[in-house]
């Protein structure tokens, strides 16, 4: 497989995670977004949204959107679920992850943040708009969680492949978790699991 990447995108990051946890081999293919390599017409042809993440599957199609992307690899790789068995367990698991995938991450997406730029917001404004969405997002994720353990158990799951990406870029974009101690909880158990290491950003072939 091949995953077209950014070593600080947070979609890129889940898709990392997921295949790190699952123990499944890539390569990675580090699309520079800060130079527009996504723009190109040779990313274009990989990707026509000009997005990353991106994954070749062997022998197959390129699929898009990381969300499609771990539903893949959840149907495909059964080897170390990141959904529980249980129907209503899943519908948990699920609501977190797109809690943040949908109403968390695409409003601080770097082509959203662009366009308020270009509407004439100045950065301490488009600060706020960050901080105001990332805040309300993860009070509400910090009340959907467990006490104990991952978001929802001892074993990492689809929550927390959403998570610790999210709450990289919270920190990121200079909003504290210090109001959340369950996330603050989940964090520092992904801090030094060897899955979420290897998928961290600062451990990317891209990173400067």
């Amino acid at each position: 497989m091949q995953l077209y990447t950014y070593y600080r995108s947070t979609s890129s990051y889940r898709v990392r995670i997921a295949l790190a946890l699952k123990g499944l081999a890539y390569e990675a293919v580090p699309v520079n977004l800060l130079a527009g390599e996504q723009r190109q017409p040779a990313y274009r042809a990989i990707d026509p949204q000009g997005r990353v993440p991106a994954l070749r599957v062997d022998g197959g199609p390129v699929l898009i959107q990381s969300g499609a992307i771990l539903e893949y690899l959840e149907e495909r790789y059964q080897q170390v679920p990141l959904l529980p068995a249980e129907p209503l367990a899943r519908a948990q698991v699920r609501g977190v992850a797109a809690l943040i995938g949908c109403d968390i991450h695409p409003l601080h997406n770097v082509s959203v943040l662009n366009q308020l730029r270009s509407l004439g917001h100045d950065e301490p404004q488009v600060q706020a708009w960050i901080s105001a969405w990332i805040t309300e997002g993860l009070a509400a994720v910090e009340r959907l969680i467990g006490d104990q353990g991952f978001c929802f158990g001892p074993e990492p799951g689809l929550a927390d492949v959403y998570l610790i990406p999210q709450a990289y870029a919270a920190q990121r974009f200079n909003v504290s978790l210090a109001a959340w101690p369950r996330i603050q909880r989940v964090v520092g158990l992904a801090a030094v699991h060897p899955a979420f290491v290897q998928a961290h950003p600062s451990c990317q072939v891209d990173t400067p």
